[in-house]
């Protein structure tokens, strides 16, 4: 068992979760909605998110949410922080060993579709790993070799527009594509991944749902979209616009993702 997992039971006593979610920048909001919950911060436990972007929180929260245990990591690490695609394998490995079959991620991001603006969401359907990074590079076993045709449960995807129709709330589906940040796309690499069939730019998700693969679970994943890509608009993007936008998103989520979790 790994340390963190050994501190976390210690905390809670000997939890099984049954999923865990991850949230974006400006989402953090949505750890407010889970009921008897316990915050444990990252600087606690072995190898979580050091918590070093603005917009993220720094506590794993265990709790119940639609009649499920579930633990949410209130904030990421990304590769732009420390040049490391697997930063986020031990969290997600420590979660792993505490039970979880799910994991749900969130992030804010940017729209490739002039259809689909600021304030709206984007479920992702598949990726593109434009980076060229991998978090398993260097993973010694044939675990590195992860199949990722269906990387995002079809199941839960049609879950989620089912939900989503029910709420009256609009969920495209799209393909996102990641790029490794930590500035933001110029015009012409955003009129490349418009070419290339991306819906949505970010800096982060890919790297978690290929180790999430690696580790058996199911992934679920979905995009606030918070700016046009460069050049799509007039808007001035910048991070803390992207924390401001991320709040219109964070209230449909907050709303989406209950109902998901009551449904797994």
């Amino acid at each position: 068992m790994t340390k963190a997992a050994k501190t976390i039971r210690q905390i809670v006593g000997d939890v099984t979760l049954d999923a865990a979610l991850v949230l974006g920048s400006g989402l953090s909001a949505l750890g407010d909605d889970l009921k008897d919950k316990v915050a444990i911060p990252f600087s606690e436990l072995k190898g979580f998110p050091s918590g070093g972007v603005s917009g993220h929180g720094r506590d794993l929260l265990i709790g119940t949410m639609g009649g499920k245990r579930l633990a949410i990591l209130t904030g990421r690490q990304h590769y732009y922080e420390h040049g490391n695609p697997a930063a986020m394998r031990p969290a997600l490995e420590t979660l792993a060993e505490l039970g979880t079959k799910t994991l749900l991620l969130t992030n804010s991001a940017g729209s490739l579709d002039r259809a689909n603006g600021p304030g709206e969401l984007m479920l992702i359907g598949d990726h593109i790993n434009f980076s060229g990074l991998n978090p398993l590079i260097g993973e010694p076993t044939d675990r590195r070799f992860v199949n990722m045709t269906g990387a995002y449960d079809a199941e839960l995807r049609a879950k989620s527009h089912e939900i989503a129709s029910q709420l009256g709330i609009a969920l495209k589906e799209g393909v996102y594509i990641w790029y490794s940040g930590p500035s933001f796309e110029t015009p012409a690499e955003i009129q490349m991944a418009i070419r290339l069939g991306g819906d949505a730019v970010g800096m982060s998700t890919v790297p978690e749902v290929i180790l999430a693969r690696m580790l058996g679970l199911k992934v679920w994943a979905c995009s606030s979209i918070t700016n046009m890509g460069a050049g799509l608009s007039d808007e001035q993007i910048s991070h803390e616009h992207t924390k401001i936008m991320a709040v219109q998103g964070a209230e449909k989520l907050r709303k989406l993702i209950p109902a998901l979790v009551e449904a797994i």
